[in-house]
C-alpha cells in the first residue's frame, strides 16, 4: 500500500498537483480509492471523494465548487451484477466543469470507454511510467503539514439545499478517528476489522481508510451489495476471512432482517466478537 501510494503521489505531482490543490475522487469501493486519498494526503493536496452512486449533477456540483484540477474515476463499477458506467457520468459532468485539467481512469470493468487525448489517462499506464517510481526508487517525501491544514472536503447530502463542503483538518480529525476506533471498538492486533460503509461517506473516510490504518488494523473492504447474489453475502465474507468486528448501518441491518435468520445461520460466525451500528438521521 505504501509503495502504490508513493507511486500515485508522484504521478499527481507530475500533473502539477501541489499542496492545497483539490482533487476529486469518483470511484467504486476498490483499493485505488484509498490509494488516491492517501496519495493526496501525502503531498498535501485536498481530496474530495464523491460517492460512486451519485449522479452527473451531484458530481458536477462538487467538482465545480471545489475547483478541482484533477478527477480520478474508473471505467465503471459493479453493483448487483450490473456495471455502472462511471466514466460516462464523469464525462458528462466535465462538459459543465471547466477546472479539471487531468482525468485518471482506473480499469475496473475493462469495458471500452472514450478517452480524451491530452486529458484522460489510464491509472495502470501511469503507474508503469518511470515518473511513478519517483526520484528515489518509488519513494515520495511526505509533505509536512500543520495540524489545521485541510485534509479533505466532504459535502453534505444537500437535502436542505445546495450541498456544502465541510473541511476536515489533518491533526484533529486523525486523532479523533483513531481515538474513537481504539476506545469504542477495542481493536486489537489480532482482530480483523470490517466497516461495511463506503469511503464516499464520512464513516468510510474515518473507519475504512484513516482510523484502521493509523492503528495498523487488518481490514476488509467489499465492493457490492449485502444481498447480492444472495442474502448471505456478508456472512460468507465474515466466515471466509474470520472477521471479528463488524461495523455497519441501521439501513443495512433493516434490509437484512427481512430475510430472517436462516441465511446467517448457514455460516460459522464464531469469529465475531463485537458489532457496531453507525448513527443515522
Amino acid at each position: 500500500l505504501a509503495r502504490e501510494v508513493c507511486q500515485f503521489a508522484n504521478i499527481l505531482k507530475s500533473m502539477g498537483v501541489n499542496k492545497g490543490d483539490r482533487v476529486t475522487i469518483y470511484l467504486p469501493r476498490i483499493p485505488e480509492l484509498p490509494i488516491a486519498m492517501l496519495a493526496c494526503a501525502k503531498i498535501g493536496a485536498v481530496h474530495s471523494v464523491v460517492y460512486g452512486g451519485f449522479s452527473v449533477e451531484s458530481l458536477h456540483g462538487r467538482i465545480e465548487d471545489s475547483e478541482s484540477r484533477v478527477l480520478i474515476t474508473a471505467d465503471g463499477g459493479y453493483m448487483r451484477g450490473k456495471v455502472v458506467n462511471l466514466k460516462a457520468i464523469a464525462d458528462e459532468a466535465l462538459q459543465r466543469a471547466g477546472t479539471v485539467e487531468h482525468v485518471v481512469v482506473v480499469r475496473r470493468t475493462r469495458e471500452p470507454v472514450p478517452m480524451e487525448i491530452g486529458r484522460d489517462y489510464f491509472y495502470d499506464d501511469l503507474m508503469n511510467l518511470p515518473i511513478s517510481r519517483g526520484p528515489a526508487n518509488g519513494r515520495c517525501p511526505t509533505e509536512v503539514m500543520d495540524a489545521e491544514d485541510p485534509l479533505f472536503l466532504l459535502y453534505t447530502s444537500g437535502t436542505t439545499g445546495k450541498p456544502k463542503a465541510i473541511v476536515h483538518t489533518h491533526g484533529g480529525y486523525q486523532v479523533g478517528v483513531a481515538a474513537t476506533l481504539k476506545y469504542a471498538f477495542d481493536v486489537k492486533p489480532e482482530d480483523r476489522w470490517w466497516c461495511a460503509a463506503d469511503p464516499g461517506w464520512i464513516t468510510g473516510h474515518s473507519y475504512i481508510v484513516y482510523g484502521p490504518l493509523i492503528l495498523g488494523a487488518t481490514s476488509v473492504m467489499y465492493e457490492g451489495a449485502p444481498t447480492y447474489p444472495y442474502p448471505d453475502r456478508w456472512w460468507r465474507i465474515v466466515e471466509k476471512y474470520g472477521v471479528s468486528i463488524l461495523y455497519t448501518a441501521p439501513t443495512a441491518i433493516r434490509g437484512l432482517m427481512r430475510f430472517g435468520e436462516s441465511w446467517a445461520n448457514r455460516h460459522d460466525l464464531s469469529t465475531l466478537r463485537l458489532l457496531g451500528s453507525v448513527g443515522e438521521q
